[in-house]
């Protein structure tokens, strides 16, 4: 046992929670973010502007996410290169054959490859050969056995989330945006999970609901301590930067939490407010206004995967349709969790310094 704790020391192999589902979902998500949301932004505005050297170039980076996604874990995990480059056809492969939910299939198959890869890396005279043959054959071939099943199991818990939204608005706009916005506050990725899940339509905004009460929420909450910086870095960047203020007084956490409460079931029931672009967009929220540009070509032409999982059709959008986004993705969230902080601060809940940022 000891032999093998000094192995896996050595290689640099640490099996926790944190390393796989903070710092490789953390990674993915940025994979996802420079491959498929940047790809879907550039083809987007090559669409509405008629250039179609921007429709291609959106394309050849959208066609890059599995490879990209394989890659940010690999290097989160802190794979040496030869396993690291051999990550890319492992990230195809899983998400090939994963269909729907080949996000979730990569997640898992590129922790196995790399880790796999790291164990034999440099450990013989033909390293060149060794460590991206057994990195490739490691997850390709489980990649065969167990991506459809991982894929069909995310696919089937997506299609349930997306269809109980339909059914239950009101109580599943709740959850869906309670949920995903505190997974965006967390060290985690609301994003990789969003599309994981393949959210879309009503659970898509509810998502997107709750991400933006948290961003902009905790940016004009702020304000007093961290001015327009903090405005910025929190309502265009991440919330995640709340979260040591978080660990030394929690009720910090209740305005904004409380506020996507409110916001999910009004984007759901009342606005009927859908997020039918690709579904990374509907856990970005107001970063880089990824969730508001995920509705916006979501109106203009629904991703395949909407149209799979709730028959997504384009509208035309009208005045209610903006008034709806503009309210649920920054007025109410500002609003209400600026009303819930000053409530808190009064009763001596949320005192002064609780919010400034490190």
């Amino acid at each position: 046992m000891e032999r093998c704790k000094a192995f896996l020391k050595r290689k640099n192999i640490e099996i926790s929670a944190k390393r796989y589902g903070i710092d490789a979902l953390g990674a993915m998500a940025q994979g996802l973010f420079c491959s498929l949301l940047i790809g879907t932004i550039i083809k987007t505005l090559g669409q509405q502007l008629h250039l179609d050297f921007l429709v291609e170039m959106g394309g050849f980076a959208s066609a890059m996410s599995a490879p990209a996604m394989a890659i940010a874990i690999g290097y989160a995990l802190q794979a040496p290169p030869l396993v690291l480059f051999s990550l890319a056809a492992v990230g195809q492969a899983a998400n090939a054959m994963g269909g729907a939910g080949g996000p979730l299939a990569v997640l898992f198959l590129a922790i196995i490859a790399a880790e796999v890869g790291k164990a034999v890396s440099k450990e013989t005279k033909i390293d060149i050969l060794v460590t991206p043959a057994v990195t490739i054959f490691t997850g390709v071939a489980l990649s065969y056995l167990i991506a459809p099943p991982i894929g069909a199991a995310a696919n089937a818990f997506g299609t349930l989330i997306n269809q109980t939204t339909l059914l239950q608005p009101f109580w599943m706009g709740i959850a869906v945006s309670v949920l995903v916005g505190v997974a965006l506050t967390l060290p985690i990725s609301s994003a990789a999970i969003c599309h994981t899940l393949g959210l879309a339509g009503l659970a898509g905004g509810a998502a997107v609901a709750g991400c933006c009460a948290q961003m902009v929420g905790f940016a004009v909450m702020s304000f007093r301590e961290n001015r327009w910086g903090g405005l910025v870095s929190q309502g265009l960047g991440t919330s995640m930067l709340q979260m040591p203020n978080i660990v030394r007084n929690p009720r910090i956490w209740i305005p904004p939490t409380l506020a996507s409460a409110i916001t999910g079931p009004i984007a759901t029931c009342l606005f009927r407010l859908e997020m039918n672009g690709d579904p990374v967009n509907a856990g970005m929220g107001t970063c880089g206004l990824c969730g508001q540009i995920g509705i916006w070509t979501g109106w203009l032409a629904p991703s395949e995967n909407a149209v799979a999982k709730v028959g997504a059709a384009a509208v035309s959008p009208t005045a209610f349709h903006w008034i709806g986004l503009l309210l649920v993705c920054f007025i109410l969230p500002a609003v209400l969790s600026w009303v819930f902080c000053t409530v808190l601060r009064k009763i001596g809940w949320i005192g002064e310094g609780d919010l400034v940022l490190p």
